[in-house]
């Protein structure tokens, strides 16, 4: 076959592509089980780090996890558990859940054990921040009120403003808030230095030149943690016993 003709041009990138993109399916098929372990350890730490707990040197996340984590739960809006199978709560993908509207959901709880022997109730949270998707665990104490500890994360929030939603300086700043007042829920608001909030509600400062992503902890946190007011007003009254 000539080699400058057009046939051949033709034929020889075609045979380029497809065999790049063979290698490269292949390439995806073996590394996906590994990424895939790499996002659910990453979930993981996260909710760990809820709990004030990180992994020592030596052991796995998923061990660490395993032994913090005592149970799994699925609770409806009001408040009764209705699945405590393995990996109830894990298996739930908040992206699409925060998206689903209408009754019936089921939402998911896990339940640790600090360092302290203390019980604590962790609860996912999923929003929006200024650049894209933020996400986050409050860990709640037995009072079913006092936030024991956050984590927060984002996909693409601006370096050195919306990013520190994930530093330890803004996270530690929910710990021992407050989620009911007068026996009404009222979420953490994140508003800007000096201002009251609008709700009643504990506050923190929020962070300087990232106004939006830190209203969206604060939408997040109100959107995301109010359904569980029936579940949490049972802890309450366990509490009150």
């Amino acid at each position: 076959m000539n080699k400058n003709s057009n046939i051949y041009q033709i034929v020889y990138s075609s045979i380029l592509v497809i065999a790049v993109g063979a290698i490269l399916a292949l390439v995806y098929m073996a590394l996906k089980d590994k990424q895939n372990m790499n996002i659910a350890d990453d979930s993981r730490k996260q909710i760990l780090s809820s709990i004030r707990v990180t992994t020592p040197e030596g052991v796995t996340i998923e061990d660490t996890f395993n032994k913090y984590i005592t149970d799994e739960l699925l609770v409806d809006e009001s408040g009764d558990v209705v699945d405590t199978g393995k990996g109830v709560a894990f298996g739930v993908n908040m992206k699409k859940f925060v998206k689903e509207s209408g009754k019936g959901k089921q939402y998911p709880v896990y339940v640790a054990k600090a360092n302290d022997g203390t019980t604590k109730y962790i609860l996912p949270m999923y929003g929006a921040g200024l650049w894209g998707p933020i996400w986050g665990y409050v860990s709640v104490n037995e009072d079913g009120s006092t936030i024991y500890g956050a984590n927060f994360s984002h996909q693409g929030e601006t370096p050195g403003l919306g990013a520190r939603i994930a530093e330890p300086e803004f996270q530690d700043k929910f710990q021992g808030k407050e989620l009911y007042k007068n026996n009404e829920f009222k979420s953490v608001e994140v508003v800007k230095k000096g201002q009251k909030g609008t709700t009643g509600g504990d506050c923190i400062d929020a962070i300087s030149g990232a106004t939006i992503t830190s209203r969206g902890v604060s939408t997040m946190m109100q959107d995301c943690l109010a359904p569980y007011d029936a579940f949490l007003k049972s802890l309450r009254s366990e509490t009150a016993k």
